[in-house]
């Protein structure tokens, strides 16, 4: 299952896709300039690490889970889901904080970014 939630997760979260690409306000902007600056501030991006953090958003929710587990007599599947909910928060996170690390570098170099 962490497989999977990782696989999920960080194939959507990889790299920033065409539907998370920031918007830019492109008058007056140099658009060779503008490919090259995209491209270093999603190296800037690429610093945050989305399957380190579903790891350990598995660990922290397994842990969590085997709590549950063993206080309660019905859910013997709360280890399970709880490495697969934190997982999946945990990338989820991870991928708004890259797409917030690449607008927050583009902003910064003077782009108007939209989005």
């Amino acid at each position: 299952m962490l497989l999977l939630t990782i696989s999920c997760v960080s194939n959507n979260s990889s790299s920033i896709s065409s539907m998370n690409k920031p918007i830019i306000d492109t008058k007056g902007v140099d658009m060779t300039l503008y490919e090259t600056d995209l491209e270093e501030c999603k190296a800037y991006s690429n610093d945050i690490s989305t399957i380190k953090s579903i790891a350990k958003g598995s660990v922290t929710g397994a842990a969590v889970g085997a709590v549950i587990e063993a206080i309660s007599d019905k859910r013997k599947d709360a280890i399970e889901i709880g490495a697969v909910s934190g997982g999946t928060q945990s990338g989820l996170r991870a991928t708004r904080k890259k797409e917030q690390v690449l607008k927050r570098c583009l902003k910064g170099r003077g782009y108007k970014v939209l989005n």
